[in-house]
């Protein structure tokens, strides 16, 4: 008999993941214990060997919870003992309320993040790692629905890409009820974080109530629907956003943007969709976050060149502003502006 039809689909999925890969390359699994990541490092640990693939799991404490060093420490163990090498455990400290972020999720999340890039890089890995996610479709139908009721655009309903940079979601056609299969098919015993069902989270909010509640009311294939729908916005959106990078070196590039400027005018009269991906991609090259850099900034930045009524600046998330200067738009860092007020 073949592997229990959960574990077949999850390795199959992460056999298509590796298949963009080459011998040789290192892949970490980001894994929380919990049944996807779980699932997810089972899977990498047993198809990786079988490409050249090197496969280890690092896992991230944020110190959030009493005995996270612990849930750590297991999970690091239960790694290594499928077959992941190395496996790290690595803490981190997240910023605290009030330090610029959306809110607690979003500050973890940065801090999970920058976490994993630096385990990635300092592999032995020429270019460092690559980075294995385990966001499930149901992940996936909860992040669109975020983005709708954040207003944020069609970027942000495009939800997460199978592959971005370093990282790879192979699990995004996958259901959370597969991954949790998939653990009691391969006895091994998951971690429930009680973060994941607590109300104060936006996203717990979003899984345990919105959800069910659509479910019911639009149908079973809810999430599916909202996957494909993530699908389609992507291709769309990627397609724009090469148009709006072209377009961008046509006034010189982004860092143009930091060091000259760019000609209000000219960036005023292209298409809506265009000029506020192109005032996006100036902003993240001046070192806006990316997670924090909302359709509220981007709506600031587009009123100095389409509104502007002697208005001199908008101040984005990471320090960064964004001045109107005879006729032009410089982007900077806050800090090194010696003009204190104007803060919109």
């Amino acid at each position: 008999m073949g592997p229990h039809p959960a574990v077949a689909a999850i390795r199959h999925a992460v056999r298509a993941s590796l298949s963009a890969l080459d011998p040789g390359d290192v892949v970490l699994v980001a894994c929380s214990g919990g049944a996807d990541s779980l699932a997810l490092a089972a899977a990498l640990a047993f198809e990786a060997p079988k490409t050249g693939i090197l496969a280890g799991a690092v896992t991230v404490d944020h110190g959030l919870q009493p005995g996270s060093a612990a849930q750590a420490a297991q999970v690091v163990a239960t790694m290594t003992e499928i077959g992941l090498s190395p496996a790290l455990a690595v803490t981190v400290e997240v910023p605290a309320a009030g330090t610029g972020y959306r809110g607690p999720e979003a500050a973890a999340r940065s801090a999970r993040y920058a976490a994993l890039e630096v385990a990635a890089k300092t592999t032995a890995a020429p270019g460092g790692a690559w980075i294995m996610l385990g966001h499930t479709l149901d992940d996936q139908a909860e992040t669109v629905l975020l983005g709708l009721a954040r207003g944020s655009g069609a970027r942000s309903l495009a939800g997460m890409a199978p592959r971005s940079g370093r990282y790879l979601r192979p699990l995004l056609h996958v259901r959370r009820t597969q991954t949790a299969a998939a653990c009691a098919a391969l006895g091994l015993v998951s971690w429930h974080d009680p973060q994941n069902s607590d109300p104060a989270f936006t996203r717990a909010r979003v899984r345990h109530d919105v959800m069910p509640v659509l479910a019911a009311a639009l149908g079973p294939g809810l999430a599916a629907a909202l996957g494909r729908t993530a699908d389609l916005l992507r291709a769309d959106a990627d397609a724009l956003d090469a148009i709006a990078t072209a377009t961008a070196d046509k006034l010189g590039g982004t860092g143009a943007a930091l060091s000259d400027g760019w000609a209000a005018d000219a960036i005023a009269a292209l298409p809506d969709a265009i000029r506020h991906r192109v005032l996006r991609q100036a902003a993240l090259a001046a070192g806006c976050p990316a997670g924090e850099l909302s359709q509220r900034h981007t709506a600031s930045l587009d009123q100095l060149v389409t509104s502007w009524h002697g208005q001199r600046w908008a101040d984005l998330p990471g320090g960064v502003r964004c001045q109107r200067q005879y006729g032009r738009l410089l982007f900077t860092a806050a800090a090194r502006s010696e003009d204190p007020g104007g803060r919109e």
